[in-house]
C-alpha cells in the first residue's frame, strides 16, 4: 500500500537484500511516473557501504526528486542516504536522531592486504564526501 503512495521505507540495517528491494521499488516508481516525487523514509542503523551505494546510485539515476524523511534513528549509511535526498526535500521527524561518523572498517591480513584495504577505505571516503 505504501508504494501506491510513492513511499519507500528503509526500516532496517542496509544489506544486499534490502538494497535490491529498495532499488527495485525506486525503479518501479520511476517507471510508473518519472516526474512524481518519491518519498524515502529512513529508520536504519546503517550497514553495508556497497549496498548503500547501490541505493544512492539508484536515487541519482532516476529522474524523480527523492524526498527523504528521518524517523527513529538514521545512522551511518542510513544517515548518508537521508542526506542524499533532493536538496530542499530532506526532513526529520521531531524525535528522530541522526548520527554521522567517519568511515571505519576491520582490516587484517598481510601488509600488502592491509595497504590495499586502507587505500580502498580512503577511496570510499572520497566518494562519500563528494
Amino acid at each position: 500500500r505504501l508504494l501506491h503512495q510513492r513511499i519507500v521505507v528503509l526500516g532496517t540495517a542496509v544489506d544486499d537484500a534490502v538494497a535490491n528491494r529498495l532499488c527495485a521499488q525506486l525503479l518501479l516508481l520511476s517507471a510508473e511516473d518519472p516526474r512524481a516525487d518519491v518519498a524515502l523514509y529512513v529508520n536504519s542503523p546503517g550497514g553495508s557501504v556497497s549496498a548503500g551505494l547501490a541505493i544512492y546510485d539508484t536515487m541519482r539515476l532516476i529522474p524523480n526528486d527523492v524526498s527523504t524523511v528521518a524517523m527513529g534513528f538514521a545512522a551511518s549509511m542510513g544517515q548518508f542516504l537521508l542526506c542524499a535526498g533532493t536538496p530542499g526535500k530532506r526532513y526529520a521527524l521531531p524525535h528522530a536522531r541522526i548520527m554521522m561518523h567517519q568511515p571505519s572498517a576491520g582490516i587484517g591480513g598481510t601488509a600488502v592486504d592491509i595497504a590495499i584495504q586502507a587505500e580502498n577505505l580512503v577511496y570510499t571516503k572520497g566518494l562519500m564526501h563528494r
